[in-house]
């Protein structure tokens, strides 16, 4: 407490010191993105560090010896689900709804509710749980959480500004976060900025550029001076394409798109069946079901269904072995299916793409696509089945583009991204976030009616 005393009397001093009004106003109101962007490239580095060494520790213990999985999955999602149950009810699955929810929520009114979204505790919880889920070989990512995360960092860093601060505003700093901890968490500074744009509010750009320039700037080299200078996946071959692969591009872009939307449509079912169970006995029997499933897949059918994905994408891309079996999409998509519905942490970034790549890659064996025409067809449904998630095909074009390096093809993902958002409507008009976000909301506020009033004004006051 003594610091933070000490850390204000010396920024009030510094805004005493500045003559200029707007200079002294602007000054401020910057640096509280400044120092939120720090921390989060320092977390998304470290979140990012501990994921892989999880996904390290997973692949020594199954490495030959898979029948390990169904004793170990069943364990490790179960302590996955009753510690977000416990302690963080609201950092389970990927986090880019509930900081959706939280943007919306933004209000005086509703302050003390969107601690239940955003906070200290969530990214603790985030953390354990989702790591949970790797060592149990669960079909997860660390995308969706590192955006919680900086948008837990971001508001936190807003409430300990004292009265006399400029007054920011509290969607626009979570919203920052946001873009933020996706530009950190891939890399790909642009895929943040237009995440934020297409994705988090329908807010004009002119109203928030600067704070999420600012942001996803700081929090990118940040993490870029911890870990480095790197590309998600690499520069993958895209010499002598043919002129008339787009052709090719479309009927890859619908077989995602649809499978993807069809997904998340069962995901959102499963979700709705758990919350209807009144015994307790039947979530935690749901979650080691799930587990037991996914480990029955992984021993007997095949072993790549299991973690986020990222091998199967850098396989197809960079190696010889190019064509995956027909049936591996299916899946990877069911894996994240059985993962996201546990209740667990975890995202659905990295395995929308992995699945995608793999819809790509089986179909450029049918084409008998030479191997830079496959490439660009497995980077093609990356971007069409993320877009059936998110229904943000620019964002996952640009997200695609910025993690290959691959100008030249933009075209390509974005006529992909554009055809997979048409052709989900027909399965939901709606994206998976959007769905889980009036949810959030409903009963966020629907705990709110439920709570004495005493108990509210503590809330408030406290928040």
């Amino acid at each position: 407490m003594a610091i933070t005393k000490r850390i204000r009397q010396y920024f009030k001093k510094i805004f005493d010191s500045i003559r200029n009004e707007k200079l002294k106003i602007g000054f401020l109101q910057a640096v509280p993105f400044w120092i939120a962007s720090i921390i989060t490239g320092l977390l998304a580095v470290l979140y990012a560090r501990l994921f892989a060494y999880s996904e390290k520790m997973a692949a020594e213990i199954y490495h030959g010896r898979l029948w390990l999985l169904f004793i170990c999955s069943p364990i490790f999602f179960l302590i996955a689900w009753w510690v977000v149950k416990k302690w963080a009810p609201y950092s389970r699955g990927s986090g880019i709804p509930q900081v959706i929810a939280a943007i919306d929520i933004a209000t005086p009114k509703h302050q003390a509710k969107i601690s239940k979204l955003l906070s200290l505790r969530i990214i603790i919880v985030k953390a354990i749980s989702s790591c949970m889920m790797i060592l149990g070989g669960a079909v997860v990512g660390r995308e969706g959480p590192t955006i919680q995360i900086a948008g837990s960092v971001f508001r936190k860093i807003n409430m300990l500004l004292p009265e006399w601060w400029p007054k920011i505003s509290k969607k626009n700093m979570i919203m920052t976060g946001a873009a933020s901890g996706l530009a950190a968490a891939f890399n790909t500074p642009l895929g943040g900025i237009v995440f934020a744009v297409e994705e988090l509010t329908k807010t004009h750009i002119s109203y928030f550029k600067t704070a999420v320039f600012t942001g996803v700037i700081v929090a990118g080299l940040t993490a870029d001076a911890l870990a480095g200078p790197y590309l998600y996946l690499g520069y993958p071959n895209m010499n002598h394409l043919s002129h008339f692969i787009f052709i090719a591009v479309i009927p890859v872009a619908i077989v995602a798109g649809l499978g993807s939307s069809f997904m998340c449509k069962m995901m959102l079912v499963a979700l709705r069946w758990k919350k209807s169970f009144k015994a307790d006995w039947k979530t935690p029997a749901y979650v080691a079901g799930a587990a037991f499933i996914l480990a029955a897949m992984a021993v007997f059918i095949n072993e790549n269904v299991l973690g986020s994905g990222k091998d199967l994408m850098t396989q197809t891309l960079f190696t010889a072995n190019k064509h995956l079996p027909w049936y591996l999409p299916i899946l990877k998509a069911t894996g994240s299916f059985l993962s996201f519905t546990s209740g667990g942490a975890g995202g659905v970034f990295a395995p929308a793409l992995s699945a995608g790549a793999g819809i790509g890659s089986v179909m450029a064996s049918w084409f008998n696509e030479t191997d830079a025409n496959t490439n660009l067809l497995i980077l093609a449904g990356m971007v069409a089945f993320l877009t059936g998630v998110t229904r943000t095909p620019f964002t996952s074009a640009i997200l695609v583009l910025e993690m290959t390096d691959r100008h030249d093809i933009i075209f390509h993902l974005m006529l992909s991204g554009m055809i997979a958002s048409f052709v989900s409507i027909i399965v939901d008009k709606h994206s998976l976030y959007e769905h889980l976000k009036h949810e959030y909301v409903h009963d966020i506020l629907k705990e709110e009616h439920e709570q004495p009033e005493e108990q509210l004004t503590d809330q408030i006051a406290h928040a």
